[in-house]
């Protein structure tokens, strides 16, 4: 493991800390996190920026390093977030540039990497729970396309996007990890109906999809028919692995945010609550640490992050609801007012020992995958 920078490395950051610097101030208002039509535009107009300027496809071209470098830099400056951008930026993405051919790469990664399409993530199921391959939504084959009836639920994005990472079940008789396949599906395919689904914090970034026998190319498959588990394995090893190394830099920016608001407003003064801070703060140095060996092992296997990520995704998801609780804690009667910081990511940070594999699961793949347990029965 090495988690040095080479002077290339550095040269890299230096260039992109003065990009930043002059084309931050230059940015149009933030839309209201309702806005996901408005937000769509901000986001897109963002990654044509970056695109632009060189940045474009740090996520899946660069070296895991390079990627961790960016990442770093762009959320210390305060650069908007990837939003709209998500699930093609960092999970359909990395995984059509792993796993998919060379029409498909030529297809759909460079109107991702210009801001012209958004996806979003078809995986979970009302009636899956966290056992994913659990899904029932089926797919059959009819000439050159497959027929897709079924639903999901807690669509990331789906209200705004153009595309879909879409997990059917192909073969219904094979072992429920086998019987899957991973297609991408247009959003403008008829038979899609898009209900969202409003959040505890009034935005309505999910959705439930359903579909009545939409037509998807066979084409649009990524990988082999009955072969989208190991593609979704690729898929979430990089939701678990890189995706939210950005929020560790957040994360350890609102630690600082928090003890100059606490001593500002006299919490500074309560010792349970500086031993809190004290500990969380260790606690994300430990994590940032941890994202800087699992990008090293990244390196080592070709760019694809390992079962590291669940470690971390597991230690992150309950490191961030701990910090905006004590968030709550400086607050005190503010911490219910939605207008106030921290406030809706607190609502936000619930949610995170549930998304990209629950905590349940993340402790079984630990179990399994790294200390050699057996599976329970």
């Amino acid at each position: 493991m090495d988690l040095s920078y080479t002077a290339e490395q550095d040269e890299y950051r230096a260039r992109l800390r003065e990009w930043l610097a002059k084309v931050l101030p230059t940015l149009p208002p933030k839309p209201s996190p309702d806005d996901w039509p408005g937000r769509r535009v901000y986001d897109l107009g963002w990654q044509r920026m970056l695109y632009d300027a060189g940045y474009g496809d740090v996520h899946w071209d660069a070296s895991p390093t390079t990627r961790l470098i960016f990442l770093e830099e762009t959320e210390e400056a305060g650069a908007p977030y990837v939003g709209a951008n998500f699930v093609g930026l960092l999970h359909a993405g990395p995984t059509i540039a792993a796993e998919g051919s060379a029409e498909q790469r030529e297809r759909w990664l460079p109107p991702v990497l210009r801001g012209d399409e958004v996806w979003c993530q078809g995986f979970s199921e009302p009636e899956a729970g966290s056992d994913l391959a659990s899904l029932r939504t089926r797919a059959w084959r009819d000439g050159d396309d497959y027929v897709v009836t079924g639903s999901k639920i807690w669509t990331s994005h789906a209200e705004v996007a153009d595309w879909c990472e879409l997990l059917v079940r192909t073969d219904a008789d094979a072992p429920k990890h086998r019987g899957i396949s991973w297609l991408a599906m247009p959003m403008d395919a008829p038979g899609i109906t898009v209900r969202p689904l409003r959040t505890l914090a009034g935005t309505a970034e999910f959705a439930e999809v359903f579909l009545d026998e939409v037509r998807v190319p066979v084409g649009n498959r990524v990988g082999d028919e009955n072969d989208g588990w190991r593609v979704t394995m690729v898929t979430l090893s990089f939701e678990r692995g890189t995706a939210f190394v950005g929020e560790v830099v957040a994360c350890r920016r609102v630690l600082g945010e928090l003890a100059r608001e606490a001593r500002r407003n006299g919490r500074w003064d309560d010792p349970v609550l500086r031993r809190q801070l004290g500990r969380l703060n260790a606690e994300f140095r430990a994590l940032w640490r941890l994202t800087q060996w699992n990008v090293s092992e990244a390196e080592a296997s070709g760019g694809v992050p390992g079962v590291g990520g669940s470690v971390f995704k597991l230690r992150y998801s309950h490191a961030r609801q701990e910090l905006y609780d004590v968030a709550a804690d400086v607050l005190g009667p503010d911490s219910l007012d939605l207008e106030r910081p921290w406030v809706l990511d607190r609502l936000s940070s619930l949610s995170y020992t549930i998304a990209a594999g629950t905590s349940q699961i993340q402790q079984n793949i630990v179990a399994e995958r790294i200390l050699g347990l057996p599976k329970g029965r």
